[in-house]
């Protein structure tokens, strides 16, 4: 976890301590959107049951590949910074090993 002294220096990330949250907070909203295209739905079988049929299966739809796409986003960000953490390992490696002789 990060402290409140972290925000005002560089040296650390504190993007994928947040990561988790955001990515519960678009959880939410791909939800809520789906719960209003589920209803939106089924509004609209009582004017055409065919039509709104279609809508309630594009929302449930909606919210599945909302779920997956938000996950994918999520983790191409964490994996962004754990490479950056890799690099940064296999350079400190290096500055450990003995300067090659010539």
């Amino acid at each position: 976890m990060f402290q409140f002294n972290d925000l005002f220096q560089w040296d650390r990330f504190i993007t994928p301590t947040i990561i988790k949250t955001f990515y519960w907070l678009v959880i939410a909203l791909v939800i809520l959107s789906g719960i209003s295209g589920i209803f939106g739905g089924l509004l609209q079988m009582a004017v055409s049951p065919f039509a709104g049929f279609i809508m309630v299966l594009m929302a449930i739809a909606g919210v599945v590949a909302g779920i997956v796409f938000s996950r994918i986003i999520a983790e191409l960000v964490l994996i962004v910074f754990r490479i950056n953490e890799h690099l940064g390992a296999i350079r400190e490696q290096g500055r450990g090993e003995a300067q090659p002789r010539f």
